[in-house]
């Protein structure tokens, strides 16, 4: 296996987080917005298909102020967003408390809090790419756990006038273009890949329901310490945190089906210890109960980037 070893880009002091889209609520005050807010995903490159997950375009139409509830997902990103040439975000406040006003254009690594977006009032257009979980340490170089529940400015990154070319760029498409050259770029320079780390998020995905950090140990061959060290650096966050986060996002999708009757069978389904670990995890990444998540869950919009509901 490759080793993880290489020289990394700097990075500034990393602020509050916020995760990939794992949207929960939508709201514009006291009024119902869904139909306002149109999600868009498009698929990349084939050269970018191993670091990058997709593109994400999330268009808002309305006119009142808007506030977007999301959940942590267990991957990083890059979110341009502006409303009228101008920022379109106010503020992100996490459920701890924390409040971040982000540029325009940055990079932010896997989180593990709730929080909520904060959006201006007007229309506003956001793009997201949407990384791989990996992609921070393979695409970009760096250091995954500098950007654990945090950002940093992505002229760190790119070219200076990227962030120009987006605000100015006629159309999404036009955005598309800019942000695919700036991607393929990163592509080419050739970072190293731990592939015993990108096989170690092939077994988890593939095995949610069963998984555990001593199960993955025996499978990889591996002592714990080291893998601990080298998973953490390319994804930005523990193994079994990472798991954990997994674990709740397919707790999500599982209650969605509907396939169980009761909150119990779930749990017992993803081998959670017991029902208060259960519930637990479900409280610590979304901020909500299992069974206010149950009686909502038929309102989700679902896509590759998660869930909403009004």
């Amino acid at each position: 296996m490759e080793n993880e070893n290489k020289s990394e880009v700097r990075t500034s002091v990393m602020k509050p987080r916020m995760s990939q889209w794992f949207i929960l609520g939508v709201s514009n005050g006291d009024k119902c917005c869904m139909s306002s807010v149109q999600f868009v995903i498009l698929p990349v490159p084939e050269i970018l298909k191993n670091d990058v997950e997709c593109f994400r375009i999330v268009e808002y139409t309305g006119e009142e102020a808007l506030a977007i509830q999301v959940s942590p997902n267990g991957v990083p990103g890059i979110v341009f967003h502006q409303n009228n040439g101008r920022s379109a975000l106010e503020q992100i406040i996490t459920h701890s408390g924390r409040t971040v006003c982000p540029p325009p254009f940055f990079l932010y690594g896997p989180g593990t809090e709730p929080s909520v977006m904060h959006y201006k009032r007007g229309s506003s257009t956001t793009t997201q790419v949407i990384f791989k979980p990996h992609a921070l340490k393979t695409l970009l170089g760096i250091n995954a756990s500098r950007l654990s529940n945090g950002w940093a400015d992505l002229h760190e990154f790119s070219a200076e006038d990227l962030p120009v070319q987006l605000m100015e760029a006629k159309n999404e498409q036009e955005r598309l273009t800019f942000l695919t050259s700036f991607l393929v770029a990163k592509f080419k320079q050739a970072n190293a890949r731990d592939t015993l780390v990108e096989e170690s998020l092939r077994f988890i995905h593939t095995n949610i329901g069963s998984i555990t950090v001593h199960y993955l140990l025996a499978y990889l061959h591996i002592s714990e310490r080291q893998f601990e060290r080298r998973f953490t650096q390319t994804v930005g966050l523990s193994p079994q945190l990472y798991i954990r986060v997994k674990r709740f996002n397919e707790a999500i999708r599982l209650i969605k089906t509907r396939q169980f009757e009761r909150l119990t069978d779930v749990a017992s389904a993803l081998n959670f210890y017991d029902q208060s670990h259960f519930i637990r995890d479900i409280k610590a990444f979304s901020g909500m109960t299992p069974k206010s998540i149950s009686q909502k869950v038929d309102d989700f919009h679902h896509d590759q980037a998660g869930y909403s509901s009004v």
